[in-house]
């Protein structure tokens, strides 16, 4: 499932992590990337300065905790370590899949979901499109500032280059309680019936029968 999230920042945490990233230091993105990567990775990406890295985790992950869409569509259990990333002008990030299995300086886990959150509004930049290869085709995303979109990890996808302007973006790579992504998808489409029902006929008993339903498939499903 690839999904848009709009809002999962708001502009004063937009305005915070520009300021923090302004007096930041950006380094050669190839430092992170897998041996695949390296031969078609393009970007530049935070140093990782631990006062810095934990102040901007944390504006971003207070909202993701508290964005019910997020949860309902991902199931998060395990995390890796939020990248920034920024691509200037003639930089891009050709076809690639994410590593299945991140960690490196932690707990190791398996990666199920990447997310892209947009840090810039489209009109300030050229290119710098999220291509992403789904059965249906190419979809491609840029998104306003704030904003945020999921997708299978497993998927072949790439950044467009940038022909003008600057691209900046934070990325996370997640593990989810709910490893199968058809299920994942269809607990996100249920949940949203089943919050329906409960808000316009909450006394009836087919909104009890598919409360109970949705709570027994994620009950079946979840990986704790």
């Amino acid at each position: 499932m690839l999904l848009e999230i709009p809002g999962v920042l708001n502009v004063a945490q937009l305005q915070k992590i520009d300021e923090v990233l302004a007096k930041a230091q950006f380094v050669d993105g190839k430092l992170t990337a897998g041996m695949a990567a390296k031969r078609v990775k393009n970007n530049e990406e935070l140093q990782k300065v631990p006062q810095i890295q934990e102040l901007l985790v944390r504006i971003v992950m207070s909202s993701l905790s508290y964005n019910e869409t997020f949860k309902s569509a991902v199931y998060p259990n395990k995390m890796a370590d939020l990248i920034f990333a920024r691509y200037l002008p003639g930089m891009t990030y050709g076809d690639h899949v994410d590593d299945p299995i991140m960690g490196g300086s932690g707990p190791r886990f398996r990666t199920d979901i990447s997310m892209t959150l947009f840090l810039r509004d489209p009109e300030t930049y050229e290119g710098g499109e999220l291509v992403v290869r789904t059965s249906f085709g190419e979809k491609r995303v840029k998104l306003k500032a704030g904003d945020a979109v999921i997708y299978p990890s497993s998927s072949l996808h790439h950044v467009a280059e940038v022909t003008q302007g600057e691209r900046v973006v934070a990325l996370a790579w997640i593990q989810s309680h709910v490893r199968d992504p058809a299920q994942r998808e269809l607990l996100f489409e249920l949940n949203k019936a089943r919050d329906y029902l409960l808000k316009t006929h909450p006394q009836d008993e087919a909104s009890a029968l598919v409360d109970k339903s949705f709570a027994n498939l994620v009950r079946m499903w979840a990986d704790v």
